[in-house]
């Protein structure tokens, strides 16, 4: 708290505290319940890892990425947060390129989102460089009953250099979801260069849908998230949600509706692509109780902090925490994408 000239003053961050903790003591089990998905851009802890590819993300690395910068990082994303929730945050945030659960950590309770009891899911993925998929989840509203990491069985696990799937299954207001946490291969070095890989998670991901659809008794409630480094128009993508019949669930991309070049959740030379998306069962459209979503409580979440004017390109960009090698200090190169869930 500041004084000055006799009056009581708060802080930007006790001013945070203290509204949304008003605003969740109105929140009612009739509210929405949001769902986020953030790729927050490389958010590394400062410390070596002897296991994985970190060295441009440590004091003396490429990246010069020392404890200023880190605590930075880590309060621009809880600033996201706290914004996407409209001073309520989300029940559920799935992120990926988190270095590791000590970052999740520093996150959840070295920041105001102590406030509301996230819980931590994370997993280790075997990618090179050490980023993770992973969730919190506002304890209060959610319950985790299970959680695994996928790696397609098809594929060697030697070989798989890449973000592993994370699976969780939530009970939310008496409900279930299961969640598919994603983060596909990299397009770097071509389109082309993390193709058949990506092939095989979409096959792995429709296998498993239909499998929870064989073993349940009712239609599955599933949402698919994540960044998936292709457009949801993109052939892979069309096989995950195209291939299904009378005996499977149909998954609509809520990620379709968007123009496929003026918006997006990432800006590569001047144009939007729609990498960020999120995919759900037709049981989350279709059903007469519990939970249920349509198309129009998906969206891009992008308020004009996240943005700022692309120096090469004509238009806004976003606000990324580095553009190539040069540090900006902002949020992330990807905006984040948000899905309401209602109660019937």
């Amino acid at each position: 708290m500041l004084f000055k000239k006799g009056i009581l003053t708060l802080s930007g961050t006790v001013v945070l505290m203290f509204l949304a903790s008003a605003v969740s003591q109105e929140r009612t089990d009739s509210l929405p319940v949001r769902v986020m998905f953030y790729n927050v851009e490389n958010m590394f802890d400062i410390a070596d890892d002897p296991l994985t590819d970190d060295d441009e993300f440590l004091p003396d690395g490429l990246m010069r990425w020392n404890k200023t910068r880190y605590t930075k990082k880590i309060n621009s994303v809880y600033k996201a947060i706290i914004a996407a929730g409209e001073w309520n945050p989300p029940a559920i945030i799935g992120f990926s390129e988190i270095e590791n659960r000590k970052v999740l950590e520093d996150l959840v309770y070295g920041t105001s989102l102590s406030n509301y009891r996230y819980g931590i899911i994370h997993k280790d993925s075997p990618d090179l460089r050490g980023i993770d998929v992973c969730m919190i989840f506002r304890q209060d509203l959610v319950r985790v009953i299970k959680y695994k990491s996928w790696v397609p069985a098809s594929v060697n696990r030697d070989d798989f250099h890449s973000r592993s799937i994370l699976y969780v299954k939530c009970a939310i207001l008496n409900d279930t979801i299961h969640l598919m946490i994603n983060h596909w291969p990299s397009r770097r070095g071509g389109v082309l260069q993390g193709e058949p890989m990506r092939k095989e998670i979409a096959r792995m991901l429709r296998n498993s849908v239909d499998s929870l659809s064989n073993s349940s008794p009712v239609n599955p409630k599933i949402i698919i998230l994540g960044d998936f480094n292709c457009s949801p128009d993109d052939p892979v993508i069309q096989m995950l949600v195209s291939q299904y019949d009378s005996q499977s669930p149909r998954l609509i991309n809520l990620a379709d509706q968007y123009s496929p070049t003026s918006s997006g959740t990432y800006r590569y030379m001047g144009t939007w692509e729609m990498l960020d998306q999120i995919i759900i069962s037709d049981g989350l459209m279709n059903c007469a109780s519990g939970l249920y979503t349509k198309p129009v409580n998906f969206r891009i979440f992008k308020p004009d902090f996240l943005l700022k004017n692309d120096v090469k390109y004509p238009g806004l960009t976003t606000f990324s925490t580095y553009r190539g090698y040069r540090y900006q200090g902002g949020f992330s190169d990807h905006l984040p994408v948000l899905l309401d869930l209602g109660i019937r």
